[in-house]
């Protein structure tokens, strides 16, 4: 279990750093985030708990998205993760308020990604 916290650990930690690093979210990058969630969006279990790898994943996601364009972008890509994923869409939605943030936007497959601010 220790190897699978640290593991999750470098994983956030290095798409943190190379989204620092370009300034730019990409896709992979953020659905890479969702990986930590794997546990909640499949089985809906009561993980994450806030400190949690799922919610530090998601308090990345809160950080990438903050300019009105990274926002945008952010939305493109989780109305992608949600259209793949459908049957685990409320999971995935439910995700950033369950860790207590906001993205500036519902994650929802009818979200119009070019009007969020």
């Amino acid at each position: 279990m220790g190897c699978t916290k640290i593991s999750i650990g470098v994983v956030i930690l290095i798409s943190w750093a190379s989204w620092v690093h370009s300034s730019t979210p990409e896709c992979s990058t953020i659905i890479g985030l969702f990986s930590a969630c794997s546990t909640f969006i499949t089985y809906g279990s009561p993980d994450p708990l806030p400190g949690s790898p799922c919610c530090d994943a998601m308090s990345s996601l809160h950080i990438m998205a903050d300019t009105t364009e990274n926002r945008r972008f952010v939305c493109r890509c989780l109305m992608g993760l949600i259209t793949t994923y459908n049957p685990n869409a409320t999971a995935i939605a439910t995700l950033p308020g369950f860790c207590g943030l906001s993205l500036g936007f519902t994650i929802d497959p009818n979200t119009d990604c070019n009007s969020v601010l």
